[in-house]
């Protein structure tokens, strides 16, 4: 993966004031694109550019309608008690490398938190326990409709969002995840989302972890009992009363001389090192129901 690939951002003066703008080269940002586009981005618009882009043109072909709206005003609140319920009852049996967190909740420094997709409500969960301690947390969601009720989620918990994605949205989304961690926030991901291939950790959080200087924490965990969805990730939501295991790994930190172009070698280790977390909780999962 180059910079090539990614749509670049740009800045000009119009005289009047400071204007952003992007070039969207053919074949990276929309699918059916005719050519290179210049898209004008107002400077009030910045911040959550990717949110409106996405609604405008989402790839699902969904969009955020006035009842779309309604439906999600009117249901969050019943929606966030059944997750508060529901999470409460979880009999967490272990959670394997607590210690590798705990450096970063003393020292307020930032690392990348990052899990499977699949993993998102008791991983996400254990990042709300970190929250509660002080933990700087500010999660990284799809920036298409799917994405309104984990943003909503989130903030809820006192974290902050950015919409967007590590690879699809290229420098637009870098450059929102770089100024959140220079003010002290850690960036979590889910490291194959927002589309999958299920289990395979994307390049674009391996380059926001070597360009932010800051190391990858991987998580993951396991359900006694939990219903799977059917959708790419087999998405994960743990029975009421079941019992659990979450794992953090060791910080993996990237060298910071190592190319962009050459990142690949760090992916597949991170990606290992999830896989491998995964496969410890669901072993002392079973230990300690037996």
């Amino acid at each position: 993966m180059t910079w090539k690939t990614w749509s670049v951002k740009f800045s000009r003066n119009t005289g009047k004031k400071q204007a952003q703008y992007y070039i969207d080269p053919a074949g990276t940002d929309t699918a059916n694109s005719p050519g290179p586009r210049k898209v004008i981005v107002p400077d009030k618009k910045l911040k959550d550019f990717q949110s409106i882009e996405s609604r405008r043109n989402p790839r699902s072909g969904r969009r955020m309608t006035p009842l779309r709206r309604t439906i999600y005003f009117l249901g969050m609140p019943v929606l966030k008690a059944l997750l508060k319920l529901g999470t409460s009852t979880y009999r967490v049996e272990a959670v394997l490398g607590a210690e590798n967190i705990e450096k970063f909740l003393t020292s307020g420094t930032c690392c990348a938190p990052a899990y499977w997709h699949q993993h998102h409500v008791l991983c996400s969960t254990l990042i709300k326990q970190w929250i509660k301690r002080g933990f700087n947390a500010c999660f990284l969601v799809s920036a298409s409709v799917d994405g309104e009720v984990p943003e909503r989620i989130a903030r809820s918990w006192g974290a902050e969002v950015i919409r967007g994605s590590a690879n699809q949205t290229g420098a637009l989304a870098l450059r929102d995840m770089q100024g959140m961690m220079k003010r002290g926030y850690s960036i979590v991901t889910t490291a194959d989302g927002p589309g999958g291939p299920k289990y395979e950790f994307k390049p674009g959080v391996i380059l926001m972890a070597r360009i932010g200087g800051v190391p990858i924490l991987p998580i993951a965990c396991a359900a006694e009992r939990a219903w799977y969805l059917d959708r790419w990730d087999d998405f994960m939501i743990p029975k009421p009363f079941s019992r659990v295991v979450l794992a953090i790994g060791e910080p993996y930190k990237i060298p910071p001389d190592t190319p962009l172009d050459q990142i690949e070698p760090h992916r597949v280790n991170v990606q290992q090192a999830v896989m491998s977390l995964m496969r410890q909780s669901e072993k002392r999962l079973k230990t300690e129901i037996s």
